[in-house]
């Protein structure tokens, strides 16, 4: 049944109560239709949403576990460096010296470096999650804004 075949009849005068309770009956099945599907489209676009981000939660994961493991390699590198260090102290405190000084601020650079690319790596995941979320909010704003419209069109009578 219609809504302008309900709204005749609810305007009937000679409707019967059957007639009248059948057709509003009609009416209110066709409706929580409306809102059935309304509510499938919006949980679709949430699980997709949460599909989005786990997705982007495994690839940050994966750049950050990669970026641990290689500052640990790094760091053993240069805790288990040249043995011969203690050698060459001996003959050129000074040089020694200096060449550690010069390894620790290489050291400290290769830190900041791998830290700003773990920040930019997380930034980037934001980015992404949040252009995720725009598109899922604007298609669930879209499916209430047809539902609105769907049910005005239901439940308005028409005009004889």
């Amino acid at each position: 049944m219609t809504a302008a075949t309900a709204a005749t009849a609810f305007s009937n005068p000679t409707s019967t109560p059957t007639e009248i309770f059948g057709q509003f009956t009609a009416k209110t099945l066709e409706g929580f239709g409306l809102w059935a599907e309304a509510n499938q489209k919006v949980l679709q676009n949430l699980v997709d949403l949460s599909t989005a981000a786990a997705t982007e939660g495994v690839k940050v994961y994966a750049d950050l576990q990669a970026s641990a493991v290689q500052a640990v390699k790094s760091g053993q590198e240069f805790l288990l460096g040249p043995k011969g260090r203690l050698k060459d102290a001996q003959k050129d405190p000074f040089g020694v010296y200096q060449k550690n000084v010069l390894e620790s601020f290489d050291g400290a650079q290769k830190a900041f470096k791998l830290l700003e690319a773990s920040a930019e790596t997380v930034t980037k995941s934001a980015e992404r999650l949040q252009v995720s979320a725009e598109h899922a909010s604007q298609d669930i704003q879209q499916t209430f804004a047809t539902l609105s419209n769907r049910l005005k069109t239901l439940y308005t009578p028409a005009q004889l």
